[in-house]
């Protein structure tokens, strides 16, 4: 199947997509590629170069970056018994095994 976005052609097969280098340089992610992803229109893409192979890879949003007395005001003061290092290791531990249970990593 070829799909004619205008400004280059994307040939899907059974199993990957190829595309075409436009005139412009530019490429058609095929969308169930970028559904595969969780890519969105807008999202910002690092190009890099890796061999013979140009690499894209998601550009994480940028975190605001706040003062040690803004996290102290926004995150409230933990009001509880006394917790152990390994009480603490063992809730990450637990967290985990749970988020890797239901594939949430």
């Amino acid at each position: 199947m070829t799909v004619d976005f205008g400004f280059g052609k994307t040939y899907l097969t059974d199993m990957n997509a190829m595309t075409r280098l436009s005139s412009k340089g530019q490429i058609v992610i095929p969308k169930d590629v970028r559904d595969a992803l969780g890519w969105t229109e807008g999202q910002e893409l690092q190009v890099r170069q890796s061999g013979d192979k140009a690499v894209l890879e998601l550009v994480p949003p940028k975190r605001e970056r706040i003062s040690w007395e803004e996290f102290k005001r926004r995150v409230p003061p933990y009001d509880g018994p006394p917790v152990s290092i390994e009480e603490m290791d063992e809730a990450v531990a637990a967290m985990w095994r749970e988020r890797v249970r239901n594939n949430e990593w």
